[in-house]
């Protein structure tokens, strides 16, 4: 198993630090508000990286935590009137629901910043002592320039970072780069009390307190959103490693990529923040995970009502071959060996993907392969291993071929019924297809299969942004008859005329 590690900036092979356990943490949300669906991508991302990880047989404790005290909060409090605690406490509830809702697993532990104010005082006098932080009359700073490798996860240089930064207003620290561990409190502000006074802690010190504490150093995966490399995660590096006499705090860095809507940052003043509960209410959590599911973690996505459609089409393709595979009477000589020979190769092509920097797309991929030889499969006698290895990889990947919405159960009278209709289009409607697709789509079965592997390709290529493609597969149902036709409930085809 190989991962991108952000701190070297390579994909390395992953070895655990201690025997088969592997200890993960993941910063996780700040409820001062609702959270939308760029939270849900990171932690859908380190939920799949999880199920693999303890699939192939590792030992995972995974951390995620909950910055329950900050400025955001705070103010939120403020302009509400409400506490402070029942503004972390709504929009948590909310999280935690629409987490469950998209099938995300619960972490192990999930530490509350306002849990480890002890270890946060301990560790902000250990950097005071050993000169790496300074105490002024609006709080405790870190002092940048006392760690050498500031800039090296995010690969920015001191001088260059300096250009432009400033001291707020307030702030008596001595550099613009110097950042918060403790800030004194201010009049109405929540407060604990520490040797330099009442305050609270700035926002980078509760993960370091957090992973010393709970995990040790160093510890396998330290994980975020790409949002979170700087400053957070170059901070929490810095301060943490000025106390290790053996860094690094952790082995590999690994990041998920940002996530736009139709094209643009996703903001209340562009019209376009929606938060995640409500996201949930009109998409279906599955189709929303297999839309992930279909770009590298790493790269930029963008989201749009045409992709989920396609997301959700091409998931209701793949419940619909699963369907057929699991319902096939089981030959009278079942051959187990030569079963599992059949299907070897795209599970061995599945798990591959997944080796490789978790690329999921690929593993997708292999699964549509598959599910594109449904009627061979079910002409062979493979059908009952097929459908085995699809539920296990699927599982895998965190979505249940079994239990589903509504959105996705099987509806025999409508398969009928476009049976019915696609012999209008001749016998040899498939044997066209696959003599101008061969070479990007493969199914060996006629009619209904036949047009459903095209779209699942299509649906795959619109989700790698491969229009061209696209287009490709488009036109050749269009020349054979086939009109599609994309909305929001994904892609419905007809006959022409």
């Amino acid at each position: 198993m190989r991962l991108y590690n952000t701190r070297t900036r390579t994909v390395e092979a992953f070895e655990p630090l201690r025997d088969r356990a592997v200890r993960v943490y993941v910063c996780g949300l700040t409820p001062s508000a609702e959270s939308h669906l760029g939270h849900a991508r990171s932690f859908l991302f380190f939920d799949v990286l999880r199920r693999y990880l303890t699939h192939r047989g590792y030992r995972v404790t995974y951390v995620q935590n909950v910055t329950d005290i900050d400025d955001r909060s705070i103010a939120a409090a403020q302009a509400s009137g409400e506490s402070w605690k029942a503004i972390v406490e709504r929009y948590y509830a909310s999280f935690k629901k629409s987490m469950r809702r998209l099938g995300v697993q619960e972490p192990d532990i999930e530490p509350r910043a306002t849990e480890f104010i002890p270890q946060i005082i301990v560790m902000t006098q250990e950097l005071i002592e050993k000169k790496h932080a300074y105490v002024v009359s609006d709080g405790v700073y870190f002092k940048v320039k006392s760690f050498s490798r500031y800039g090296a996860l995010s690969g920015r240089n001191v001088d260059e970072l300096l250009i432009g930064a400033r001291i707020a207003p307030g702030e008596e620290k001595e550099d613009p780069l110097d950042f918060a561990l403790w800030k004194f409190a201010k009049p109405g502000e929540p407060s604990w009390p520490s040797p330099w006074g009442e305050g609270r802690p700035g926002w980078h010190i509760e993960c370091s307190a957090m992973t010393h504490a709970l995990l040790g150093e160093p510890f396998d995966i330290h994980g975020g959103g790409y949002d979170l490399i700087f400053p957070h995660h170059e901070n929490e590096i810095a301060q943490s490693e000025s106390l290790l006499a053996h860094p690094p705090m952790a082995n590999v860095w690994v990041h998920s990529g940002l996530l736009t809507f139709d094209g643009k940052k996703m903001s209340k003043s562009l019209g376009n923040f929606e938060p995640l509960c409500d996201l949930l209410d009109r998409h279906d959590a599955q189709a929303i995970r297999f839309l992930f599911l279909q770009t590298g973690y790493r790269k930029p996505m963008n989201f749009s009502e045409e992709s989920i459609a396609g997301a959700t089409e091409g998931l209701r393709g793949l419940f619909e071959a699963y369907d057929r595979l699991r319902g096939a009477a089981p030959p009278e000589n079942i051959d187990k060996r030569r079963e599992r020979d059949a299907i070897a190769p795209y599970a061995r092509a599945f798990y591959a993907a997944l080796d490789e920097d978790m690329n999921t797309a690929g593993a997708l991929g292999e699964l549509f392969k598959l599910s594109a030889l449904t009627q061979a499969l079910l002409s062979d006698g493979t059908a009952s291993a097929a459908a085995a290895f699809i539920h296990e990889a699927l599982e895998v990947l965190g979505i249940s071929s079994l239990a589903r919405s509504a959105l996705f159960k099987p509806d025999a009278a409508g398969r009928a019924s476009k049976t019915q209709a696609i012999e209008a289009l001749g016998a040899d409607f498939a044997r066209r297809l696959r003599e101008g697709l061969g070479d990007v789509v493969s199914f060996n079965g006629g009619g209904v299969e036949a047009i459903e592997a095209v779209i699942a390709a299509r649906n795959v290529a619109r989700g790698n942004r491969d229009f061209a493609l696209a287009d490709r597969l488009r036109i050749a149902l269009s020349d054979s008859g086939v009109v599609l036709t994309d909305g929001k409930e994904g892609t419905q085809w007809s006959i022409a005329g």
